[in-house]
């Protein structure tokens, strides 16, 4: 697969006002297209992610990418067949039909641009520069991530931050209006679709040769780590995710088990069960047939393909007479896109129909000195509280 031209970022149909368009920026991880990009992919990734969790230092992260890299290609190009990674083709259609629902109500004063946190030529600070330029105001940050944790949506907005204070003109800032969709774990449009894909999927592919309580079901979450120096790492948010899709499928199928893809790191206790321990769980308790169905991923990735195909390819071997089946992510699945666009409408309305917000940042420095000079006035009086 090819990498998505750049031309099918969006451009602006016709001029309209600055003040009266919405950029939505749609954010996901981003995967290599190029096994040249290896390195400076893993070292991206090593600083916003690894860092967050891991004791590892920074000087240590160059020598690692480039270690990591190895590993990456050997695991993609020869044991996969020189495989690519659909992810950024998968991305943009989901982009392009997330667009094409939103301008079916806003017309073109709403359009939908694409970040990859670790991918060029469409980093938050290059797309930002893009959406400044174009002219737009108002900013709909929303990470097409199912759950949100330091790990996902997290990090989006840190980039996006620190593209924005480098986009900073000083004086009044270029955005009047933002705000920020959060992830989708606990959405019941959601939850319901992942239940309806795994019940088709069983009815087209397993009904026919196993029984209901024979079906096991491997809910796929996205691994995380327990410690992640105090922020909040999805673990919670995934679960509840599960426990909805589960609470959907077990009067039918009582064998469901979570599964989660972990990125097993050296020291760092990581959630259990793994998608492979949790398959052989099920058959331990007379399963005959595996579903395993990526919950926690909204995009097709290297994780849901190749681990997946790993962890059967081993399972397989220990039990050649379980039957396996490995499904998709809700990728641009029409209802997904559907209910995406939906839940972005209210957000944009709120951002049209808001006083613009003229934000100074070279006021910051004044307010913290009067916050300070307020708190001194608490001490001084003994605690009693005079307005200044």
């Amino acid at each position: 697969m090819v990498a998505t031209p750049e031309q099918l970022q969006q451009q602006p149909k016709g001029e309209v006002k600055g003040t009266d368009r919405v950029a939505v920026l749609l954010m996901g991880y981003g995967e290599v297209e190029s096994y040249e990009d290896f390195a400076n992919y893993n070292e991206q990734a090593l600083n916003l992610l690894t860092a967050k969790f891991a004791p590892v230092p920074t000087w240590v992260y160059p020598p690692l990418a480039r270690l990591l890299a190895i590993f990456d290609l050997h695991e993609w190009d020869h044991q996969h067949d020189h495989f690519i990674s659909p992810h950024n083709e998968i991305f943009e259609r989901q982009r392009s039909g997330i667009e094409e629902r939103l301008q079916a109500q806003w017309g073109d004063r709403v359009q939908v641009f694409k970040a990859f946190n670790f991918c060029a030529p469409f980093l938050p600070d290059q797309v930002l520069t893009e959406i400044k330029a174009q002219g737009f105001d108002k900013l709909l940050i929303y990470p097409l991530l199912v759950v949100d944790s330091i790990f996902t949506s997290g990090i989006a907005v840190e980039q996006v931050n620190k593209a924005l204070v480098n986009l900073s003109d000083g004086q009044e800032h270029w955005l009047k209006g933002t705000r920020y969709i959060p992830s989708f774990y606990n959405e019941p449009a959601y939850i319901e679709l992942m239940a309806r894909l795994v019940e088709e999927k069983i009815a087209q592919d397993i009904a026919v040769a196993h029984l209901p309580s024979q079906t096991g079901i491997v809910l796929m979450n996205h691994g995380c780590p327990h410690k992640a120096k105090g922020f909040v790492s999805g673990i919670e948010e995934s679960q509840a995710l599960y426990d909805r899709v589960r609470e959907r499928l077990m009067h039918r199928y009582p064998l469901i088990s979570v599964g989660w893809l972990n990125h097993d790191t050296p020291l760092i206790e990581w959630t259990q069960p793994n998608a492979k321990q949790a398959a052989a769980n099920l058959m331990e308790l007379g399963a005959t047939a595996i579903v395993f169905m990526p919950i926690g991923f909204a995009t097709e990735n290297h994780e849901t393909l190749l681990d997946v195909h790993h962890i059967i390819h081993a399972l397989r071997r220990k039990r050649p007479d379980v039957t396996y089946v490995q499904m998709e992510c809700v990728n641009d699945h029409p209802s997904f896109l559907k209910m995406v666009a939906e839940w972005a409408n209210p957000q944009i309305e709120a951002l049209f129909s808001a006083n613009a917000l003229a934000v100074n940042p070279s006021l910051a420095g004044q307010l913290h000195h009067d916050h300070n000079g307020h708190y001194h006035a608490h001490d001084e009086h003994n605690g009693h509280h005079h307005t200044r």
